[in-house]
């Protein structure tokens, strides 16, 4: 009886979907300017394929979160994350790197 619902068990496992959430690659760049009144940063930053950005680029974001603009300077190295948010890509994670 035990087998039984041990294999029952597998079963309803491999049947339950998995959703797999992909996390894309954070990238690279530099802090060129902190805007804390406009809610923005201006990042340098190498390709953004997440966004068919293939040549690198210096441009202006808001972000998500004003608190994100405390934690950096101007000439900062950062990884950083975006996404679409109302049409505009926002910067939605950074990490300063060394």
């Amino acid at each position: 009886m035990r087998k039984i619902g041990l294999v029952l068990a597998g079963l309803v496992l491999l049947a339950t979907p998995v959703q797999v959430v992909a996390q894309s690659p954070l990238v690279d760049g530099q802090v060129t300017k902190v805007d804390v009144a406009a809610g923005k940063i201006t990042i340098k930053h190498g390709p953004f394929k997440k966004f068919d950005m293939d040549d690198p680029m210096t441009m202006i974001y808001p972000v998500q979160d004003p608190a994100m603009l405390k934690t950096v300077t101007p000439g900062d190295k950062i990884k950083f994350d975006a996404d679409s948010v109302n049409g505009q890509i926002t910067v939605t994670k950074i990490q300063k790197t060394k």
